[in-house]
Order: structure tokens, then sequence, then C-alpha cells
């Protein structure tokens, strides 16, 4: 059976579906609890140029080196070695399916809305519920990834609906007045103090540092893409769909309930903002949209957390067996292995919650360095004009590859003790390399210099093991 290739409508609705999760919702108070209007827009203006570049490059990469099917994995192993390469898809490999236990459990908070009986959505119910969704989407997945993103689109497609909904009744809602009240923040308190502008600017960017996960959805599934030049394509259209509605949800909050109120809301915040304007349905409505908003992240992150492992293992990079498929050309042994850990961590929920909340902290950062990997990568091409033909001009993706380095150094620092914490998850990915490599009977296994990362990753776990135990650094996020 020949596979279905994804087109450019399913590869835009994968970036958006995966980038549009849960957060969303709850960014009008995660930004007014701790900047005024003037540090918004300045920090949305920074992350825009950041994030534009970054999928920029993204394109460029895709252009420049069409033989790399891995995508975010792949730009890290091309541009610094199997070493580097294989960390990059591990801690990406980890971050994600962890992530997806989140989502699980955000889901079934979200439906005690409607049903209380989910509680909190870590009780013995929403556990029974969220494996009946896991191995429903893992069903899905493994009749074909064309399926499976067909109903990624719609779901993002309902999702993104809701939140225009949300947008259109905050525009008839706004009022400059409200939104222009102390617009640099002069008289908001923050713990006590009056946050000057550039903590204020930093404090917007460290929640925006997270809401663009997700925006190298469509390269990740390059090798399912029925044209290697949507790819882009749907990188870019997504990130700019994405960035429009992140904006105009966050701006507009501030215009229609003043900074104080809307710190002080409980989140799913956008709740308490439409139930301001259209009274109570308001609330009912926004929870609905969390729900199937994190439906569709869940499936999104399902499809990038078997692809990823499934790429590195036909790349050499990852243990054979992940590379197996089925009959729909489904990454079958990478799916069951990644949906069983996914199993395994929804019941260490029930049963020890405090485990999997230390593990995820440990996990959530380790996306972010293929990030700045992938741009330096970009910025390397370019300077050593690889790929390029004589004479063809260089400097703008230059400034692109050096912005995009920049900004993914920035992800990583403002991560912070979450950053310090996945050391301790790459750290043990030395020795699963070690093995592979071993295994594989690779005449060199470390390089010089990747043995010089990997005593810098020792160094860096044991430093954040001396923090923790002296109750500098927390497991808990």
């Amino acid at each position: 059976m020949s596979e279905k290739k994804l087109g450019l409508s399913a590869l835009i609705a994968l970036v958006i579906g995966s980038m549009i999760g849960g957060g969303v919702f709850s960014l009008p108070q995660n930004f007014a609890a701790s900047a005024s209007s003037g540090a918004l827009l300045i920090g949305w203006g920074t992350t825009a140029v950041g994030m534009i570049c970054l999928a920029l490059i993204f394109q460029l990469l895709n252009r420049r080196r069409p033989d790399l099917e891995g995508g975010i994995y792949s730009y890290a192993r091309a541009g610094f070695g199997d070493f580097v390469g294989f960390q990059a898809a591990w801690g990406y490999w980890f971050s994600a399916w962890l992530g997806n236990v989140s989502y699980a459990v955000l889901l079934f908070s979200a439906l005690s809305f409607f049903f209380p009986v989910f509680g909190l959505g870590n009780n013995w119910q929403s556990i029974v519920g969220a494996s009946v969704v896991l191995w429903l989407v893992h069903t899905l997945v493994l009749k074909g990834i064309q399926e499976a993103a067909f109903i990624n689109t719609i779901l993002t497609v309902v999702k993104v609906l809701v939140l225009l909904v949300f947008i259109a009744a905050a525009v008839i809602a706004f009022r400059i007045g409200i939104f222009t009240a102390d617009f640099w923040g002069r008289l908001m308190l923050v713990e006590g103090h009056s946050p000057a502008l550039f903590e204020q600017v930093k404090s917007t960017m460290l929640v925006t540092t997270w809401v663009f996960i997700g925006i190298e959805g469509a390269t990740v599934v390059s090798s399912r893409a029925a044209k290697r030049s949507d790819i882009g394509k749907a990188t870019i259209l997504g990130l700019l769909g994405c960035l429009a509605i992140y904006l105009l949800v966050s701006l507009l909050s501030m215009g229609v309930l003043d900074q104080a109120t809307l710190g002080g809301l409980k989140n799913p915040s956008m709740a308490g903002v439409l139930e301001s304007i259209v009274g109570a349905w308001g609330a009912k409505f926004v929870a609905a949209g969390v729900i199937l908003s994190v439906a569709g992240a869940l499936l999104a992150w399902t499809l990038f957390a078997a692809e990823l492992p499934f790429v590195a293992a036909k790349d050499g990079m990852f243990p054979k067996v992940f590379a197996k498929v089925n009959a729909n050309h489904s990454p079958m042994v990478a799916l069951w292995i990644t949906n069983g850990l996914i199993q395994l961590f929804l019941i260490l929920t029930l049963f020890y919650s405090a485990g999997y909340q230390a593990l995820f902290s440990i996990a959530t950062a380790a996306i972010l360095p293929p990030y700045l990997l992938s741009a330096a990568y970009g910025l390397k091409l370019a300077l050593q004009g690889d790929c390029y033909q004589p004479g063809e001009g260089r400097s703008r993706d230059i400034a692109l590859g050096l912005i995009g380095t920049l900004y993914g150094v920035w992800l990583c620092y403002a991560a912070g003790g979450q950053m310090m914490l996945s050391s301790l998850l790459f750290m043990p990915g030395i020795f699963v390399y070690w093995w592979h490599k071993k295994d594989i009977g690779a005449a060199t296994i470390f390089k010089p210099f990747e043995m010089a990362i990997a005593a810098l990753l020792v160094l860096l776990s044991v430093i954040t093991l001396v923090m923790i135990y002296h109750g500098d650094l927390t497991l808990i996020a």
C-alpha cells in the first residue's frame, strides 16, 4: 500500500495544533499578573522578531538541506555531529511524551468543569479516562499518519474558531481607557514592589518562551509531506496564525478588564474575561474550547513523539527496532513504546504525582536546545557558504541565523532552573548513546569535542544535584 502524503493544510494544522494547547487560555492572567500593557507590547514585539527569524531559519534549512528528513533533530546532527544530534533527539522525545502525560491530565481536569467526578485530572476516574483516550489516539495513528492528521485538522479548525469567537467578543468590549491606564506599570505592585519596565518585559517573554513550542511541527514530519516546499510554508503560516491569535487574546483582554482584576483571575483566565462580557455561558464556552484544544494538541504531539525516534532509527541514531512500520506506514514500534511510557506515567500520577512532576520538570526544557542548535546550524551554513551557489548572496541568511541563534540562547536562558534540571535527562543519554554505538560496532564512539560536551553535561548534572540537595533548586515545576 502506497503511503498517503500530507498536504499544506494538514501541515499547517499540525503546526498550529501543536502550538495551541491549553496555555493560550491562561495568557490573560499570566501576562497581567506581572506586566503592564506597554511592557506587553514590547515583549511581544521582541518575541515576534525572534520567532519569525526562527521560522525563516527552518524554511531556509528545509530548502538548503532537503535530504534531512528529521527536521529539528536532523539539523542538530548535520551541524554538530552524531552525539549532539542524538542528544537533541533524546531530549525532544522525552519532552514530547512526558508533555503528553501532562496534556492527558489537563484534558480531564478541564472536563471536570462539566463532570466534577474528574476532580483535578489525576484521580482514578481521570486516569482511566485518560488511558482510554490515549489508546484511542494510538489506534488512530496506527491507521495511518494521514488519517490522524485529518482528525487533527478538524480539531485545529474548531479550536481556532473558539478563539476567534473570544477575540470578536473582546474587540466589542475593548475600552482604550482600560488598556492605557498605567500603561508602563508605574503603579503596579508585584510581590510588594513596583517592577522596572525591563523586569516586566522579561516576565512577558518568560511566558512566550513556552507558547511557541511546536513551531517545528512540519519539519518533524517532513518525510510525510507531499511537497517539500510546503514544510517551510506551513511553518511560516502556522507561526503567523498563532502569533496573531496570541497577540489579540492577550492585548484585547488588557482592554476588557483592568490589570489588577485580570491578574487575579483563576486559570483558564480567558473564561473569566469572556464571562465578564457575555455572562455565565462564556465560561462554559471557554472550558469546552480548552477540552478541544488540549485533545488536538495531544493528538499532534503523539504524532511527533512517535515520528522523531522513528526517523532517528532510520538514520542509525536510535535502535533499529524504532524504525519498524506497519502496513499503513505508521511508526508502529516507536508508537507502542512511546504510548506505553505515557501509560506508565499516567499510572504514576495516580500513586505518586510528585514523582511525575519531578520528571516533567527535568524534561520540560529539554525541548529548547534543538531550537538553538537548528538556528546555529542555519548560521553555520550561511557563514561557510555550504549548499549555496558560487556568488550567491548570504547576508540575509547570516543575519537570520545570528538573530535566531541569539534568540535560541535567550530561550535556554529564560528556562532558568528547568534548563539546569534537564541536564539530569541529557546525562543518562551519554550512556545510551555509548551503548548504541557499541551495539552497531562503531569504530569511534566519541570524537574529542563530543567527549568535552559529555564531560560538561556530567559536570552540570553534578552541580544540579548539589543545588537540589541544598534546596537551591526544586524538582517540582
